[in-house]
């Protein structure tokens, strides 16, 4: 088994270098076709409770009057199928369904993105409702083919065993890693280089759970993956010279969603993306304290922006996060080994 990782490291590495390359190459081409057309995002003005995010657009007045475009996902969107395919990384069982969820989750982003741009509404995308719902449709389309056509019905729990929950169950529980990922993911692409980062922490874990479970071609992905996002970084890390958007990050939400489902580690995912949970549950909290209790916990939420209303320069919350997400990106992967879940 060793030999077998040993041999095929220098190719996944290959396959990053490949999708970091070309990443590179095309970001020029979307930077001058963004700035030309002016695609800058526009600031959410109010929340989901249709109250006026105040501390929010008080904390991205710099950014606001900067002018910078969204939809940088979209390099990501062409980069990674593109040397997917020519690596010749497709594989039935291994990357058909991150490759789809990747740019399924990809091209609602985008809709959310161009609404975004060109919409007349004050929340600035699509509606939340409508958003959930597209999600969910793909999560519940590739559950179906993991469990029904794949025969996955078994999830591990580690250091305990495999349990089966049935072809229904690992639906639903598919459906769920898909459209929870991918929000969280979202939710935490507010500060210049913070989904990235974290990201491609948990991407590199992942891309290693794979490698030692010999599953080359999901191995292949994620460093694809990983390999995208390190061109990315470089130029979204402060000031940023454009973000992600919808487009990046319900890609890689989604992308991330079903590889942990794939290495059969899900539950190792809040571990893993321990701060995507924390971003998506301090969102969460503040709405059902404002909506059931009429009170805020946090100044603003997700909590990234908590910290900067406490006074927190930008960098040092996206720089102390990406540190916390290294560490449990490692501890992930300690418990894989330890957990059964690598064999």
């Amino acid at each position: 088994m060793l030999a077998d990782i040993n041999s095929n490291i220098g190719y996944e590495l290959i396959l990053a270098l490949g999708a970091f390359l070309l990443s590179m190459f095309l970001t020029p081409i979307y930077t001058n076709f963004a700035y030309k057309h002016k695609l800058w995002k526009r600031q959410k003005s109010v929340d989901v409770t249709g109250k006026e995010l105040t501390v929010m657009n008080k904390l991205h007045e710099d950014k606001i009057k900067r002018h910078f475009p969204t939809m940088a996902g979209m390099i990501m969107l062409v980069a990674v199928p593109i040397v997917l395919i020519a690596c010749n990384c497709l594989n039935r069982g291994q990357t058909w369904l991150p490759i789809v969820a990747f740019v399924g989750g990809g091209l609602i982003g985008f809709i959310d993105d161009v609404i975004n741009l060109f919409g007349k509404n004050a929340a600035a995308g699509l509606r939340a409702p409508v958003k959930f719902f597209m999600i969910t449709a793909l999560g519940i389309a590739l559950g179906w083919f993991f469990a029904v056509k794949l025969g996955w019905t078994s999830v591990m729990v580690p250091y305990f065993g495999s349990v089966n929950i049935g072809v229904v169950g690992m639906i639903v529980l598919f459906a769920f890693a898909v459209v929870a990922t991918g929000n969280a993911v979202n939710i935490s692409d507010g500060l210049d280089g913070l989904a990235g980062g974290l990201a491609m922490l948990a991407y590199g874990s992942y891309g290693v759970i794979a490698l030692l479970q010999e599953q080359w071609f999901l191995a292949g992905f994620c460093f694809i993956v990983l390999g995208a996002l390190l061109s990315y970084i470089w130029f979204n890390v402060y000031p940023a010279r454009f973000m992600m958007g919808d487009t990046g990050s319900f890609a890689l939400g989604a992308g991330l969603g079903v590889v942990a489902m794939m290495t059969n580690s899900f539950l190792l995912l809040p571990i893993i993306g321990v701060l995507f949970v924390v971003e998506a549950g301090s969102s969460l909290l503040q709405i059902c304290s404002k909506k059931f209790f009429h009170k805020k916990i946090f100044v603003s939420a997700p909590l990234h922006h908590h910290l900067q209303a406490k006074g927190w320069e930008e960098s040092k919350v996206v720089m102390r996060f990406w540190i916390i997400g290294g560490v449990t990106a490692m501890l992930g992967v300690f418990l894989a080994m330890g957990g059964g879940i690598i064999k």
